[in-house]
């Protein structure tokens, strides 16, 4: 799958899926074109890991949570709507029409 070079990266506050007291925090939508995308890309096209292995070892070691729970399967299919959090990123997950 190939990155959207003009992808459009918004932020606001929502509340958040893992946070019992109701805390709002601020994740960014991440637009994708077609769905699913493996998670371990999500992680490398995002650039919160420097590369496949890295994000492959993050998910492994249970490092990122998919909509509020630890997400050990590397090839896990995310769709539109998801959150993924991981090393204090959310991103929620929006498909271009």
């Amino acid at each position: 799958m190939e990155k959207k070079t003009t992808e459009k990266r918004l932020e606001h506050r929502i509340l958040s899926p893992i946070c019992p007291d109701m805390k709002s925090v601020v994740h960014r939508l991440v637009s994708i074109e077609q769905e699913p995308v493996e998670l371990c890309k999500i992680l490398k096209f995002e650039n919160l890991v420097l590369s496949g292995g890295e994000a492959k070892h993050a998910i492994k070691n249970g490092m990122v949570l998919v909509n509020g729970f630890i997400e050990k399967r590397k090839r896990k299919k995310i769709f539109a709507g998801d959150i993924v959090e991981f090393n204090g990123e959310t991103m929620e997950l929006c498909k271009i029409e």
